[in-house]
């Protein structure tokens, strides 16, 4: 895909950051990997991101990264792969063109490691990685990583690549600044943890979709939701929240790293082999594990 027709799959519906598989010596698994994402581009979702956070971008060899885009690509069908990219320039530079040439119809670009930057650092990162590739780019602002609304524009007139906005910080103030500046230039992407939590407020700041991380194991249900929140349905979409999202929620918040580890349980729960975690994470315990089965109930995949 070209840059505007990845912005416009983007906005088309819910997306979704597959988790990455691994077997029990924490190599890449391409086979239950490609079985996963085969499963998944059978539902409503116009694009899916290897290697993204949910895909434990932060563990993975940047070498790893491409072989996973290309299985992604083999087992997507018509549903387009954006990759993860990220860590300083120089790194982010050369691994965005790496997924390009793995045939990525796009790039995330998450936050970079480690350190607070200014302003004119942010705008000098994001500028020197879209001007590197011919894919369109969308970035991520979360933790270290902030543009403001004057930033974003400066990186909108300097790079016609640069399609995308995710917002992981829940200012909704800065994003409904940064959406009003905008306007149609961008596609807006809710990202929070558990995005389900926060889609209707992010949908009143001007945000037409979101990722959702548990669309890994229960995608009937994350796209029910997701179309009562589109047709203004708030009943419907409350008893899904107080039946599945507030209960996953409390399962979620037990561990730090549990909205990465909870969705790759829910995953092998559904009878995928996508394996442990790897460090720094750590996987539920059984008794965790068994809840979130419970929770899953009538969602859980046949075969």
């Amino acid at each position: 895909m070209n840059p505007q027709e990845i912005k416009v799959a983007l906005g088309s519906g819910l997306l979704s950051f597959p988790v990455t598989h691994f077997d029990a010596e924490g190599k890449f698994q391409a086979e239950s990997y490609r079985r996963h994402v085969e499963w998944l581009s059978g539902y409503d979702a116009p694009v899916l991101f290897a290697a993204g956070g949910t895909g434990e971008f932060f563990s993975l060899a940047p070498s790893e990264i491409p072989e996973i885009v290309r299985a992604a690509k083999e087992a997507s069908g018509k549903t387009a792969i954006v990759s993860g990219c990220g860590y300083g320039t120089e790194m982010a530079i050369d691994l965005a063109r790496s997924v390009e040439k793995a045939g990525a119809d796009g790039i995330l670009l998450l936050p970079h490691y480690l350190i607070d930057a200014p302003q004119e650092g942010l705008y000098q990162h994001v500028k020197r990685v879209c001007q590197s590739v011919g894919v369109g780019v969308m970035v991520y602002n979360r933790d270290n990583s902030v543009l403001q609304a004057d930033t974003l524009k400066r990186l909108c007139d300097e790079c016609p690549n640069l399609v995308g906005f995710k917002d992981g910080t829940g200012d909704i103030g800065l994003v409904r600044q940064i959406s009003a500046t905008m306007g149609d230039r961008l596609t807006y992407l809710g990202g929070m943890p558990t995005a389900e939590l926060f889609a209707e407020a992010y949908l009143g700041a001007g945000f037409t979709t979101y990722s959702s991380a548990v669309f890994n194991f229960v995608p009937g249900l994350a796209v029910e939701f997701y179309n009562a929140l589109r047709a203004g349905d708030r009943t419907k979409c409350e008893t899904i929240l107080k039946d599945f999202f507030y209960p996953f929620m409390a399962l979620r918040s037990r561990r730090k790293g549990y909205a990465v580890s909870a969705v790759k349980a829910g995953v092998r729960l559904q009878g995928f082999d996508a394996g442990k975690v790897r460090p720094p994470l750590d996987d539920l315990t059984k008794e965790e594990e068994a809840i979130l089965e419970k929770l899953i109930g009538t969602w859980k995949r046949s075969a």
